[in-house]
C-alpha cells in the first residue's frame, strides 16, 4: 500500500486533454478539500465534455465489484477503454433505482452540484452523474444540457500548491459522503470495504468519523463509543467475511457476499449479525462458560455458521435470523448436537462438480449454488431439528427464567445510553417507562400471590378452638 503522503500519479496525456477542452464557469461554494471551507477558499470551476471525464476504480460505491474483479482476473486498469466500460457496468448494476431517480432529476433540473476531479480527469464524486449524462445523451443525441459536466479540479504537479495526495483523495471522498445528504449513499458492505481501504492508506476510524458534522465538538468518551459502534458495524464484520472467503480459498471474491442493496442473495446482514451476536461471545471466556462451551468449540461454531450463511436460502428462517439465535441454539444440548452434525459437511466440491457442461471452471457464485443444492437436505434438516429442540425448551421456560433473561438484557454491556441516536431518545424513554410499569405490575402480582399464600398458611396453621362441653 502506498504511503499516505504520496502524491497521486497523474497521466500527463490526460492532463493536457483536460486543459484544452475545459471552459471556466462561475463557482461560489468551497469544496471540503484541505482547509478550503475554513478559509472560505472557492476554487475555479470548469465545464468539461463528459467523454473526457473518467470513472475512478477506487470509488467506494463499487468497492466490492472492483476487488472481486481484481481477485479473480487481475488488475483492472481505469486508464483503458475496457476498464472504463467495466467500471460503468459496475455502477449501472449497483443501484439502479437511485440512478433512475438521478436521471429524472437531471432531466428536470440539470446539474445542481459541482463534481470534483483529479487534474487528469478522474472523478472523485460525480461518477453516477457522468453515467447518467451518457445515458441521457443516448436518449437525446446532441442535447447540449447533457454534453458537459461542471467540475472543480484538484491541484496537480507544478501548481502553486502541493499536488493532491492519495490520503487527501480518501479524506475528500469521506467528507463528501458525510456532507452530502439525500443522495444515494454507499451500501454498507461497500462502505465497509471503503473504510478498510482508507485505514490501509493511513486514515484512522477516528479521522473518518470526525468528518461527520454530527460529531463536531463531541466529547472524547462519546467519540470512543462511536468508534466502537462503527467498528462493530463495518470493520469487524468485514474481518469475518475475509475469514470466510479465506476458508473457501477465494480471498477477495466479495461478489459472493453481496452485489448491492438490491441483491436478494446478499449475505452482508448475516455476517453483521454473526459478528455482533455470535463471534463476540466466542472470544469472551465468560460468555463461553455461560453457553456451556469450551475454547475449541469456537472454531466449530464458526464453521457451522459459515455453512449456514453459505447455504443462505431455504432454511428454517433467514440466515441472519439464525445467526441471532445461534447462542440460544448451542446453549441447548440437543439443539447443539444437531448443529454439530453440520461439521461433517465438506466445504469443497469434487473437481468434476466445479466445471460446467463445456468443461470450464465455474464462477464462485455458481459453486455456492451447486454446493447449497447438494447439501440442502442435510443443512435444512439439522437446522430445523435444532429449532424444534429450542421451541420445546421455550415452552418449558418458567416466569423466573423469563425474568432472569430480561434482567440480563437490561444489564447487557451494549446498554449504553449515550449510544442512542438523539432522534430516538424519546422512544427509548417511552420504552423505559413501559418497562417500569410492567415491572411494577408483576411485582404487585407476585406480592398478591405471596399474600394469599401467607393467608392460606395462617388459615390452616391457626390452632383450632376447643369445642365447648
Amino acid at each position: 500500500m502506498s504511503n499516505k503522503n504520496t502524491p497521486r500519479e497523474v497521466i500527463q496525456e490526460f492532463v493536457d486533454e483536460i486543459a484544452k477542452v475545459r471552459v471556466k464557469v462561475p463557482n461560489t461554494i468551497p469544496i471540503p478539500f484541505r482547509d478550503d471551507k475554513v478559509k472560505g477558499k472557492v476554487r475555479q470551476a470548469y465545464k468539461i465534455p463528459v467523454e473526457y471525464l473518467r470513472f475512478r476504480k477506487d470509488n467506494g460505491r463499487i468497492a466490492s465489484d472492483v476487488l472481486t474483479w481484481e481477485s479473480s482476473k487481475g488488475n483492472l486498469s481505469e486508464t483503458t477503454t475496457f476498464g472504463q466500460a467495466t467500471l460503468k457496468r459496475f455502477l449501472e448494476l449497483k443501484d439502479p433505482d437511485p440512478t433512475r431517480e438521478l436521471m429524472q432529476s437531471l432531466l428536470k433540473e440539470g446539474q445542481d452540484k459541482m463534481a470534483i476531479i483529479t487534474v487528469d480527469g478522474f472523478l472523485i464524486n460525480g461518477n453516477r452523474r457522468k453515467m447518467a449524462f451518457e445515458k441521457l445523451l443516448d436518449q437525446y443525441p446532441g442535447d447540449e444540457r447533457y454534453k458537459y459536466l461542471e467540475v472543480v479540479i484538484l491541484p496537480g504537479p507544478g501548481e502553486d500548491e502541493p499536488p493532491t495526495t492519495l490520503l487527501e483523495i480518501e479524506q475528500l471522498e469521506n467528507r463528501l459522503q458525510y456532507h452530502t445528504r439525500g443522495e444515494a449513499v454507499y451500501y454498507n458492505f461497500d462502505k465497509a470495504l471503503s473504510v478498510k481501504r482508507k485505514v490501509e492508506i493511513g486514515m484512522s476510524i477516528k479521522e473518518q468519523l470526525l468528518d461527520d458534522p454530527d460529531n463536531y465538538n463531541i466529547s472524547e468518551a462519546d467519540l470512543k463509543r462511536k468508534i466502537k459502534k462503527f467498528e462493530d458495524e463495518y470493520v469487524e464484520p468485514l474481518k469475518c467475511i475475509d475469514r470466510y472467503l479465506d476458508l473457501l480459498k477465494r480471498p477477495g471474491h466479495y461478489n459472493t457476499i453481496s452485489e448491492g442493496r438490491t441483491d436478494s442473495e446478499g449475505r452482508w446482514q448475516a455476517f453483521l449479525d454473526y459478528y455482533n451476536i455470535v463471534y463476540k461471545k466466542l472470544i469472551d471466556e465468560k460468555q463461553l462458560i455461560k453457553l456451556g462451551l469450551q475454547e475449541d468449540d469456537a472454531g466449530k461454531i464458526e464453521n457451522i455458521a459459515f455453512k449456514i450463511i453459505r447455504k443462505r436460502d431455504g432454511l428454517y428462517t433467514k440466515a441472519h435470523l439464525i445467526m441471532r439465535d445461534i447462542p440460544k441454539l448451542v446453549a441447548d444440548v440437543n439443539a447443539k448436537k444437531e448443529l454439530y452434525e453440520l461439521l461433517k459437511i465438506d466445504l469443497f466440491l469434487p473437481k468434476d462438480e466445479t466445471v460446467d457442461d463445456s468443461g470450464n471452471q465455474m464462477e464462485e457464485k455458481s459453486k455456492d449454488l451447486v454446493w447449497g443444492n447438494k447439501n440442502a437436505e442435510k443443512i435444512i434438516w439439522r437446522v430445523k431439528k435444532a429449532y424444534e429442540f429450542l421451541e420445546q425448551k421455550k415452552e418449558q421456560d418458567t416466569p423466573l427464567d423469563l425474568l432472569n433473561a430480561a434482567l440480563d438484557k437490561l444489564n447487557h454491556s451494549n446498554m449504553q445510553v449515550a449510544s442512542v441516536e438523539l432522534g430516538r431518545v424519546e422512544e427509548a424513554m417511552k420504552l423505559t417507562r413501559e418497562i417500569q410499569i410492567r415491572a411494577n405490575e408483576l411485582e404487585h402480582s407476585f406480592y398478591e400471590v405471596k399474600r394469599k399464600t401467607h393467608n392460606l398458611k395462617d388459615k390452616y396453621n391457626k390452632p383450632k378452638a376447643k369445642a365447648k362441653k
